[in-house]
């Protein structure tokens, strides 16, 4: 049985380190079985810290697999909050305009 998947709120409101079920799972939309598992094979896409009988991950390891993380050059996706995405196309997440960088020249 599958539960749930987070919203992409419930993912950002997280501490800095979370657990590996339910968090993680259902961020990735997965059973709990199968995090176990694949955490176990070593085959999730983020990093699982052990903390003695616990398994946690970094929040930002989190954010950066799920593009919910700034980007090297400052752009990061932003997310209006209290509306879903499903109900209007202006609402949920929205992908940040891209930074122009430009190179000083001497």
């Amino acid at each position: 049985m599958t539960a749930q998947a987070l919203t992409i709120a419930e993912i950002l409101d997280q501490p800095a380190v979370v657990p590996l079920w339910p968090t993680v799972g259902r961020a990735l939309g997965l059973a709990e079985s199968t995090t176990y598992q694949l955490a176990a094979e070593n085959r999730l896409p983020i990093e699982v810290i052990r903390l003695g009988r616990r398994r946690v991950a970094r929040t930002i390891d989190l954010h950066r697999f799920l593009g919910l993380a700034p980007k090297e050059n400052g752009a990061a996706p932003t997310y209006q909050a209290g509306a879903s995405a499903g109900k209007s196309e202006e609402a949920g997440y929205q992908p940040a305009s891209p930074v122009e960088q430009s190179a000083t020249s001497q």
